[in-house]
């Protein structure tokens, strides 16, 4: 596969400079002076190296946060210029958006056009929570708590929660470093972000147009390095709130790290989200959706609609339409402007994908894989659709995350409800169906934090965002994802007669 790219300016000498760590408002090198190699998913070269940040970096940028943090820099200005800065922060990177989302492809692998979703979706989250920052309020109690016997001056307060470690995944990186900043910063809160190691060019292009805006010195910080940087954050005693998101098995890690000084924590997790296409649905709107549900950025989405449900009238049209689909899809490089499918993130990737679709094979499921030309340069694979699965199966149960879909026919809503419910995961879940009364049915007994109805995916800002059962913690977005990085304080002030 040719790739027909040459990076515009900006972007090239971004790539050539020497990226370090964001701690206290300055950049500086790891103490270990280590590097990390930066590849293109979807060729394999390196691109550019970034700072090897370990444990002893993570303690200069809790100090740094922590400093900024007491200092009141950011939590102690009028909320109107927090809201200014903000608002600033937005527009800086929405004029270097061409950059930014060529860097994200670079990084990532997914194609440009989801690139720009994301961060079109990222510079909307900054807007709507600086139009909080003016709304941390609390409640007068007074007339509440007072007796004719004693009287009371009483009230809430909204306080920022202090030092926030916001640990990325890959799969997103623009969009879930703004998803967590945003509100944070919102809040008053000082930060430290640990962007993924596979994807850290666009969370230190962030940075610094934050620092552009004027967010004080020590509030923002960035750390790039691999897992153990991640474990530093998640144990340092001067660390106030968590927010991760990644798989399960890495949440768990975090509880258990977060425990030493009773850390707040938010956790967005894992997923097998189901997606139910019921035999009254307009199938022509169905098919495609449910297909991309899945397919979107290789399938590398947390609430990717993995396990399809069809009622079973409707089944064989659905899944000869999704087969028919997945064939248009082209997979390639990113940066071509016909490619929609881009690269899995990394040959560990490609590596776990292609084994979950090897044991499938060997469980006796029937198999339909895109036939299509995929370049060994990168870490590519094909659109694939496991249909007449059963319950048991690994690729049914476990979370692959890539373009793989495993797909049962059902007779009646109880039996799907049961199937969809059926999970150790609670993320996502989408509906198509055209009977009202089916849909708030069954929207109501999935165990989902997420139910999207004849259509699937989205995360918008004012609606709250996470998962049931292991799938995570709290929420992100809306209001909830805003009080998640504050605390609340009570005032009891009993009044004397002068």
């Amino acid at each position: 596969m040719t790739t027909v790219y040459k990076p515009i300016p900006a972007v090239a000498s971004f790539l050539a400079r020497k990226h370090q760590l964001l701690i206290g408002g300055e950049w500086l090198d790891a103490c270990s002076e280590k590097r990390i190699e930066v590849l293109n998913p979807a060729d394999k070269k390196v691109i550019s190296t970034v700072a090897e940040g370990a444990s002893i970096d993570v303690d200069r940028a809790v100090e740094a946060a922590r400093a900024a943090f007491d200092s009141g820099s950011w939590s102690d200005i009028a909320a109107a210029q927090r809201t200014k800065i903000l608002w600033r922060w937005a527009d800086l990177i929405e004029q270097n958006a061409d950059q930014l989302v060529e860097l994200e492809v670079l990084d990532n692998g997914m194609p440009m056009t989801l690139a720009r979703g994301f961060l079109d979706h990222g510079v909307g989250w900054i807007r709507y929570y600086a139009g909080m920052c003016d709304k941390i309020t609390g409640k007068n109690l007074s007339d509440v708590i007072s007796s004719s016997d004693a009287r009371f001056h009483a009230y809430t307060q909204l306080k920022p929660i202090g030092v926030a470690a916001l640990i990325l995944p890959w799969n997103g990186p623009i969009g879930l470093f703004l998803i967590k900043t945003s509100p944070a910063l919102a809040a008053g809160c000082a930060c430290v972000v640990k962007p993924a190691e596979n994807t850290p060019l666009t969370a230190l292009r962030l940075a610094e147009l934050a620092l552009e805006a004027g967010i004080p010195e020590g509030i923002l910080n960035v750390v790039t390095g691999f897992g153990a940087a991640g474990e530093a954050l998640a144990h340092h005693p001067c660390v106030d709130k968590i927010s991760f998101t990644g798989s399960t098995a890495v949440g768990k890690q975090i509880i258990r790290a977060a425990s030493g000084n009773l850390k707040r924590v938010t956790l967005e997790l894992g997923g097998k989200s189901p997606c139910i296409i019921f035999d009254d649905a307009d199938l022509d709107e169905a098919i495609p959706a449910a297909a991309m549900a899945i397919f979107l950025n290789s399938g590398q989405v947390c609430f990717a609609g993995s396990r399809l449900y069809v009622q079973r009238r409707v089944y064989d049209r659905v899944i000869a339409g999704i087969a028919d689909f997945s064939q248009s899809l082209k997979v390639g490089n990113g940066m071509h402007p016909e490619t929609m499918l881009g690269p899995l993130i990394s040959e560990q990737q490609l590596r776990r994908v292609n084994q979950m679709v090897d044991h499938g094979r060997s469980e006796g499921a029937e198999i339909i894989t895109a036939k299509m030309p995929l370049s060994d340069d990168g870490f590519f694979v094909a659109p694939t659709i496991f249909a007449n699965v059963n319950a048991d199966m690994s690729i049914v149960k476990e979370e692959i995350f890539g373009p793989v879909l495993v797909a049962t026919p059902f007779d009646t809503t109880e039996e799907v409800l049961a199937l969809a419910n059926d999970t150790q995961y609670g993320l996502g879940a989408g509906v198509f169906s055209n009977n009202i009364n089916r849909i708030h049915r069954v929207a109501e007994k999935l165990q989902s934090g997420n139910v999207w109805v004849n259509h699937y995916g989205g995360m918008q800002s004012s609606m709250p965002f996470g998962g049931f059962k292991q799938s995570g913690w709290g929420r992100e977005l809306g209001e909830d994802g805003f009080l998640a990085f504050t605390e609340q304080k009570s005032v009891s002030i009993q009044l004397r007669d002068s």
